[in-house]
């Protein structure tokens, strides 16, 4: 079954405490579609400028990632720079929005009737013309950022009350609902009809609230950590991957996803852009779905 991804595409300049890179492949659809490319068929929705690089493009499809839905546009390439004093929180230095100012989501006709979408971490209004666009789905999620909430929280709302998941920090779900306490945060987004909120935590894990249960997944254990770029953007691609292929959102199945986006997160951080994500077997994955799952029992 097909998974539709709409977020951003773009290239990286990112310095960590053990490297720094240029024009990396990034941006929140990236991400997510590589990660969640193991699990099922993904469609790619968004913008990039003449200045793409073929290699990205190729690199895509080596993943079997549909690129219909990715115009090309006259300009440059989303770009940003940004700098990790630590792995917990990253300095943007320069942000460069060129083609991705002007981005209109157009789904082309693959895209209107999906099993899954995943709504990236673009502008709320952006989401809801996706969501106006897709004639059917069975599920949808959606991502989301401290500068929409402060910038536009009533059009955040009417996204969260047409989706099933949200994915959101703990700063975020603090900020967007105001309550000190994350279940009283999730209680509010339960409230609005959300079936499913997924609160990131990043070293520390997640933690995922329904209305009659709560789960607390740890992070997978990574020798060297080298970017934490995306890292929720492959949880998300992971989670929505898995459950795209005919998954329930019953208690079982949403804990093995959630633990299935934990291990992509853990590849993602485990290199430079989505390299980490690359060459890994099924069979790889799964095992390490197996380890989490031992250990959280």
């Amino acid at each position: 079954m097909s998974l539709v991804i709409v977020g951003s595409i773009g290239l990286d300049s990112v310095e960590t405490p053990v490297g720094c890179v240029e024009d990396i492949l990034g941006g929140s659809a990236v991400y997510g579609s590589v990660a969640a490319s193991h699990f099922a068929d993904v469609n790619i929705v968004g913008v990039v400028g003449e200045d793409f690089p073929k290699s990205a493009i190729e690199l895509l499809k080596s993943r079997k990632i549909c690129l219909d839905g990715m115009e090309i546009m006259p300009g440059k390439t989303f770009r940003w720079k940004g700098k990790y004093l630590n792995f917990n929180q990253a300095e943007t230095l320069q942000t460069d929005l060129n083609v991705f100012a002007d981005f209109s989501p157009k789904l082309p006709d693959n895209c209107r009737a999906c099993h899954s979408l995943l709504l990236g971490n673009i502008h709320p209004a952006l989401q809801l013309q996706v969501l106006e666009a897709v004639t059917d789905y069975s599920l949808v999620a959606c991502d989301t950022m401290n500068y929409w909430i402060n910038l536009c929280p009533d059009l955040l709302s009417e996204v969260i009350r047409k989706v099933h998941v949200v994915l959101i920090n703990e700063d975020e779900i603090k900020l967007y609902t105001g309550e000190q306490s994350i279940f009283k945060g999730a209680i509010a987004l339960l409230d609005m009809g959300v079936k499913v909120v997924i609160v990131k935590r990043g070293e520390y894990g997640s933690v995922t609230i329904t209305a009659d249960s709560n789960y607390f997944s740890p992070a997978y254990p990574v020798d060297q950590v080298k970017d934490t770029t995306g890292a929720g953007d492959s949880f998300a691609g992971g989670f929505l991957g898995f459950l795209a292929n005919g998954g329930s959102l019953d208690q079982e199945h949403i804990r093995k996803a959630v633990r299935y986006g934990t291990v992509m997160a853990a590849l993602n951080v485990s290199d430079f852009s989505v390299y980490g994500m690359l060459g890994r077997t099924r069979e790889e994955i799964d095992n390490m779905e197996t380890n989490l799952r031992e250990w959280t029992r």
